[in-house]
């Protein structure tokens, strides 16, 4: 059983939200077609604060995204943001998809699918250019600006999703295993992107995962959910110093008892 920094469910102070939290789920529950999702899900997400969410298939995971992206409502309690209820979707939330592919438009170039956020946010036409310019940059895609999706790489098509999502200036990134379709040295190459645009940003940001390593990896706490019905079961704050790097930060001794207590915890909860 996990004994490094983990925090059982039912230990939680789950009244008592932080000062500068974003996001909150306060006691949500959610069904669906008669069936219980979610249950008991209590979370203040910090402003700023990078939360991995991981568990085994089923447990409700892109559900719980759902309800923070305002896509669902919960059937009870509530999810706040900034200290008012989500009741729909919102332009400084943006969501980045695990299927990229599906997630851009093929008849549009890298240029004019980030041009779509700022369309649809009424972004002025005169600085529209100079905009594109600068998040095809902050993503390494400034030479491929004129090419469509079905030009680029797998990991030049999420690049392009990510930066169609910071094209809508959001203060929350909602990530639903973005990079699960793509090879390894893309991945990593990848988180550290992600990485690298929260801390310049200051973006809030809920990952999900199934990927153990990654979720240690990127977030400032992991925590574990139980399925049927979904809830939350142990939180793990990482305390891990950032930057981190791909090599000796999993390298090192607290990341691998911090990867072996997290996976401890997903064996049990599987069975």
């Amino acid at each position: 059983m996990p004994a490094l920094h983990a925090t059982r469910r039912e230990d939680q102070v789950l009244d008592a939200q932080p000062k500068d939290t974003l996001i909150a789920f306060e006691n949500v529950e959610l069904t669906l077609g008669g069936r219980l999702i979610l249950t008991g899900i209590d979370v203040s997400i910090r402003k700023g604060e990078f939360l991995s969410v991981v568990g085994p298939s089923g447990c409700g995971k892109t559900s719980l995204l759902n309800l923070a992206a305002g896509l669902l409502m919960p059937s009870k309690g509530r999810v706040t943001y900034a200290g008012k209820p989500v009741t729909g979707p919102r332009q400084d939330i943006a969501i980045v998809f695990q299927d990229y592919g599906k997630a851009l438009l093929p008849w549009r170039t890298a240029a004019g699918n980030v041009s779509l956020a700022l369309e649809a946010s009424n972004y002025p036409k005169a600085s529209r250019e100079k905009r594109i310019a600068e998040l095809l940059d902050l993503i390494g895609l400034s030479a491929h600006a004129e090419k469509f999706p079905n030009q680029l790489s797998g990991g030049m098509q999420q690049r392009l999703q990510i930066a169609r999502c910071l094209a809508q200036d959001p203060a929350v990134l909602l990530m639903d295993e973005p990079f699960g379709a793509l090879d390894a040295m893309t991945r990593q190459a990848l988180q550290d992107e992600v990485l690298s645009i929260a801390a310049r940003t200051g973006a809030t940001v809920l990952f999900i995962t199934h990927d153990l390593e990654e979720a240690i990896y990127l977030g400032d706490r992991v925590v574990a959910m139980r399925p049927n019905p979904g809830r939350f079961e142990v939180t793990f704050p990482i305390v891990l110093p950032r930057p981190r790097d791909q090599l000796t930060t999993r390298e090192r001794p607290d990341f691998l008892k911090l990867r072996r207590d997290l996976f401890d915890v997903i064996k049990e909860v599987e069975h």
